[in-house]
């Protein structure tokens, strides 16, 4: 069986037809119609030399011959060329509409390269369901089209400083200590003055355990305790460093549940793995549990910040986001979410020293000139 590889081109004139583009096609028609190799090269204005090798390259790759050579005669397809040629067209003509809406999509999207008044941002970002309503929203409403990428906090923290994105998305607790997992992941990567904080999201995290909780749990421990199947995030995410703090305020050890067992990549993905029967509890957001009829315990508050670098807040797609996410509307839209909750003044700048614990700084105590009194 060949397999089949799509591309498109960009143009100024637009094609009368929707069809797909394929070189041997077009060649077998334009041989077919015109009798020659010479005609053929004619209508597709190339040389001689050039259909000549493609259609040698074309045999060599399909493994069939496709033109019938006779002294004296006119080329002709041979039945398979035939078939090849006409099967295909055949397809197309199937599949007309679907290209042309196709077709029209990609218009559509690539004409914003052309609006000056519409802004692409770059977005690495730990696990959430609010930031794809986010994408929508913004899409919609404000012609801020956001690219953007899921991966653990900690590698989109590092997404920023390396410039491979604008904005990154990290989570943690409002009061996470310096010495905490939390703090010693993300204090090396972030720098006062020189990254800034947008208010993003207020949300809970906790236990996703199977409908109506039928092992009563309410804390780790009892997960512990039972040698319940708990499933785990990756290392570097937000809601693992959260769990390393979790079990570490409870007294007990890094490896107190199953610590090599079931990994998924996403709230969504432990959800799932609880809902199948294959784990009995993990640590996620509310709206995860709740989209899967699931329950629900409560363990922590955590804030969503949208870090970026300062030099960026003045960016019009920075500032473009800003708007969006100080918008009445898209307030209701991250309300409507479960356990999400608005921060206050959403969309705000904000300082790493005014957020995080550990950029608190003690003041430099005033020197007074020499023979003064204190």
């Amino acid at each position: 069986m060949r397999h089949v590889q799509f591309s498109y081109q960009l143009g100024a004139a637009a094609s009368p037809e929707a069809r797909l583009r394929n070189p041997l096609i077009d060649l077998l028609y334009a041989l077919r119609t015109g009798g020659s190799i010479s005609a053929a090269a004619r209508t597709l204005d190339l040389s001689y030399r050039h259909v000549w090798g493609q259609l040698k390259h074309w045999e060599a790759q399909l493994g069939r011959e496709l033109v019938v050579w006779e002294r004296g005669q006119a080329a002709v397809l041979t039945p398979f060329g035939e078939k090849l040629l006409w099967t295909e067209r055949l397809a197309q003509a199937r599949l007309a509409p679907q290209i042309e809406t196709l077709r029209a999509e990609l218009e559509r999207t690539l004409a914003l390269a052309y609006d000056d008044s519409s802004h692409v941002l770059t977005l690495y970002g730990s696990h959430d369901d609010a930031l794809p309503r986010l994408q929508a929203y913004a899409g919609t409403q404000a012609q801020l089209h956001l690219a953007l990428q899921f991966c653990g906090s900690v590698d989109a923290i590092r997404a920023l400083n390396e410039g491979r994105c604008v904005v990154a998305g990290f989570h943690a607790r409002e009061q996470p200590g310096a010495q905490s997992p939390t703090g010693k992941a993300y204090k090396p990567l972030l720098r006062p003055g020189q990254h800034k904080l947008l208010a993003f999201a207020q949300r809970r995290q906790g236990l996703i355990v199977p409908s109506g909780n039928p092992r009563r749990l309410q804390q780790l421990a009892d997960v512990a305790r039972w040698r319940l199947r708990f499933v785990h995030r990756p290392a570097g995410t937000g809601t693992r460093l959260l769990l390393e703090e979790l079990l570490e305020e409870a007294g007990l050890p890094p490896d107190a549940l199953n610590e090599h067992g079931r990994t998924e990549p996403s709230h969504a993905a432990v959800a799932q793995a609880i809902a199948s029967g294959a784990a009995d509890a993990g640590l996620g957001t509310e709206s995860a549990a709740q989209r899967l009829g699931l329950g629900f315990v409560p363990l922590a508050e955590e804030h969503y910040h949208l870090a970026c670098l300062k030099s960026a807040l003045d960016q019009p797609a920075v500032l473009a986001l800003r708007q969006v996410l100080g918008s009445a509307g898209w307030q209701r839209e991250l309300q409507a979410i479960a356990g999400y909750s608005a921060p206050t003044k959403p969309g705000q700048v904000r300082s790493l020293k005014a957020v995080l614990p550990w950029w608190q700084f003690a003041k430099k105590p005033l020197s007074l000139p020499p023979g003064k009194p204190d």
